[in-house]
This record gives C-alpha cells, structure tokens and sequence, in this order.
C-alpha cells in the first residue's frame, strides 16, 4: 500500500494508469498474492484505485486518502458542559492523557478472555454472525444475570430482565417510556453528566438534590418530591459517580417511603457494582423491583467497545421497553456482543479478573490520593470502591479554568460543574485514579493551579 501510495504521489502512476498485476507485485515485492489482493482492496476503499473486472486495476487521479480526522485539526472549543467531557475525551487525540474520562485503560481489561471469546464465537453458526438479536437479548446473558439479581436477594422471572445496547440506552427506553416533555426527573447534585445530558434531548426539568457522604440528602429529596411532582428520580447507589460514595441504609428506606408517597419511579444505574469490595444496600433489593428499575453494563468492567447493558423492571415494563427497542433498534442488542458478555461472565476468569482489579484499584486510590494532596487537593470521601476520587480545589481555584489550561498540555480533565445541575462544584475535579500514572498529569495540574493562583505550588510531590 505505501508503494502504490508513494507511486502515486510521485506522479509515476497518473489518472487511468493500470497497476502491475497481482502476481507480478507479488514477485515484485516478495509476498503472497492474497497480500496484494488485500492491499489493493484497502487502496480501492480509500479511492486512490479501481478494478475494472477483465482488466485490472486502475488509478484514480485521487493522490491523497480521504479527510483523515488528524487533518480536520484541534478539537474546536466549546462550552465546558455536560458533554465537555464525553467530547474530550473520545475524540482527543490517541496520545491524549485523561485522567477526567470515566474508563479505565486497556491493560487493566481482561484482553485475553475478550479475544478468546471472539475466537469461540467465530466457530459459532453463521447466523449469529449475521441475523438480528432476540428483541430481549441472549438468553444465556439473561439467565445469568438472573441469578446475579438472586444472589442479591432480587427474585426475579425471565419476563423482568431484557438486554439492551448500554447502560445509556437502557437509561433513553426508560426515558422514552415513562416520561413525557415538561415532566420533572430528580438527580443527584452532583450526578454523572450524560443523565443530564440525556434528559435535556428528552425536554424534561431536571431538578437537583444535593447529595452527601450517604447518599441524597433526604430532606431535601423530600422537599423536592412535594415541590416537583417528579415523574423518575436516577442515581447511582454504590461507588456514586462522581463522588464514590454509597447509600446508606437509612437513606435508602427514606428515599423509598418518599418515592411511594409521591408516586416516583426510581431508576438505579447499577454499573460500578462489581467493583465493591462487598455488597452495600440497594434500592432494588429493598424495594424488589416494583417501583425501582435497575440497570447496569459491563462496559466498565469488560470493555467499553463491546457494548452491552440490561434493564431489570416489572414484566409489565419490560414488555412496553422491549416493544420500543424494536422500534428504535429493531430488535435487541447485538447478539455478537451479548454472547461474548455471556461466554466470559459463565467462566471463572470474570471473577478473578474482578477481584485483581478491586486490589490493584486500591493502591491505585491511595497512591492518587497522595499525591494530588501534595496540590492541596483533597478527596471528599475516600470511596470503598471504584475509580473515582471527587477532590476539592485549594479556594480560589475554577476547576473549568483549570481544565481549558491543562487541555493545552493534551491532559483531559473532569470540572466539576459538569456534573452540577446548581453549578456550585466549581471547586471540584473528578479524577480516575487508574488513568493517574503518568506523571505529566500532576506536572500540567500543578502549572495550571500556579498559573490560575498566581503563586507556586507542590513544589515538592512525593
């Protein structure tokens, strides 16, 4: 390919010229025919050649692939909103270091259980490979999560759990379902973004509670139950993003006596749960599924690239949600990736992969925590779990500002009014301590924290 490329540029192959054949390019450069074949199929998808059938193949006139995304420049600048994050840090550049994205790396992931899930899959009927998925989802998967559900004390039936593309768009058939524009959702202040986000497409009120080392505070949950007439109410219970924090027991039977009240559904986004140490109590438990809805993926945990979540509701739910998965999807998830999830969930190596990942997640907290204070930066809770540290500034910090200057230096950050819908955690940042190694990290922060405090700091990190 960068021969014919380099042919090409150098004008010694022109528009309309035919290219040496696939065998003579073989002997030519000393490789199999099939390797030509295939670079001739790539250089044919990025237009720079094309087969004529009975003659060969042809170059185009087109001397350049098209538009790479290297070529459209910097990301352009943009409001540090609810998509700041999601925007940075997807689309930064690959050498981009992001302490503020909410995965973890790649070699923290179970790589080799994913690939060789894929190599079984491959031997599988070819109709997996190609046929649309049960509208809800692989039946393996579902089972398998129904006993996940039981080992928590949830008793639940086939017809209460369907899979979804993700944990997102589990949260959207929710949204679609039960809400209609105008209607108020409670979240927590702070949430994760993308409720927000996700909310604002559905045109509802978006309504914060403030939220404690425990979880909301439950007199104003209260207050705002009465005021609102909310129609959901979305949170995470265990390992909170972006706090770390977990409900409490009291909190939670507070939370579900006001739900009932005011006649609230409770939407739980369950997806850190597998990285708690041990099981802390839940809404869904308490309540078993009548007015809460549990949801969860495994694109945290197994890999954000094969994407995968469920819903575990009432049956009466379930079938609506189902029914408006194949209207917006036709039919249920990829039945590619739920069977992966499948397959490896069913073996031993999930869980030891889990529990590896618990410990190594632990020193990785503590070490984080060290040195960020060494910047005055302080956690708000030290988690029992998870990837998060919510730290506060020195005073007189902006996070937002802090974050638009370590952009500069390619270090993606979390700011905190993000992930407030008061906009009050200017003084906040969340950071993925697992994403912390780098050293750069610290060294961009403390030039920005100087810069922005106009005076020297940590000069001396451990």
């Amino acid at each position: 390919m960068q021969a014919v490329r380099a042919k090409i540029a150098a004008r010694a192959l022109a528009p309309g010229d035919r290219l040496p054949s696939i065998r003579r390019l073989a002997a030519t450069m000393g490789v199999s025919a099939s390797t030509v074949v295939e670079a001739y199929d790539r250089l044919e998808a990025e237009g720079l050649i094309r087969a004529r059938r009975g003659s060969g193949f042809f170059a185009t006139g087109a001397d350049l692939p098209p538009l790479a995304l290297a070529e459209m420049g910097a990301l352009r600048p943009r409001a540090v909103d609810p998509f700041w994050v999601s925007r940075q840090s997807l689309d930064s550049d690959p050498s981009a270091l992001k302490p503020g994205c909410g995965w973890l790396p790649a070699d923290w992931m179970p790589t080799g259980a994913l690939r060789k899930g894929l190599r079984a899959l491959g031997r599988e009927a070819d109709a997996l490979l190609t046929d649309y998925g049960n509208t809800s989802g692989s039946l393996p998967l579902r089972r398998l999560l129904l006993g996940r559900l039981a080992e928590e004390g949830i008793a639940a039936g086939p017809e209460q759990i369907m899979l979804t593309g993700s944990g997102t768009q589990a949260i959207d058939l929710i949204c679609r379902l039960l809400l209609r524009p105008g209607d108020a959702v409670l979240v927590d202040d702070p949430c994760y973004f993308n409720f927000q986000a996700l909310l604002r497409a559905h045109q509802v009120r978006i309504v914060g509670v403030p939220f404690t080392p425990t979880g909301p505070d439950v007199a104003a949950f209260e207050q705002a139950v009465a005021a609102a007439a909310p129609r959901l109410y979305i949170t995470n219970s265990a390992l909170h993003n972006p706090t770390g924090a977990s409900l409490s027991p009291q909190t939670a039977h507070r939370v579900l006596a006001a739900a009932a009240a005011g006649g609230l559904t409770v939407v739980e986004d369950d997806i850190f749960a597998d990285f708690e140490p041990a099981l802390s109590p839940r809404l869904a438990i308490l309540d078993g599924l009548d007015r809460v809805i549990r949801i969860g993926s495994f694109s945290k945990t197994l890999s954000a690239a094969v994407r995968c979540g469920y819903i575990a509701a009432r049956a009466d739910w379930i079938e609506n949600l189902v029914d408006l998965q194949i209207a917006t999807s036709f039919g249920g998830p990829s039945a590619v990736a739920t069977e992966l999830v499948a397959g490896i969930l069913a073996g031993g190596s999930y869980r030891k992969h889990m529990n590896e990942t618990r410990l190594r997640l632990a020193r990785a907290r503590q070490e984080a925590a060290e040195r960020l204070a060494a910047l005055g930066l302080v956690p708000w809770i030290m988690p029992r779990g998870g990837f998060y540290l919510w730290c506060r500034l020195p005073e007189g910090l902006d996070s937002s500002a802090l974050a638009q200057r370590c952009l500069a230096d390619n270090v993606v950050l979390a700011p905190g009014n993000v992930f407030s819908v008061s906009q009050s955690a200017a003084s906040f940042l969340r950071f993925n301590v697992a994403q912390m190694a780098d050293p750069r990290i610290l060294a961009s922060l403390r030039g920005a924290m100087a810069g922005q405090h106009g005076t020297p700091v940590g000069l001396n990190p451990p």
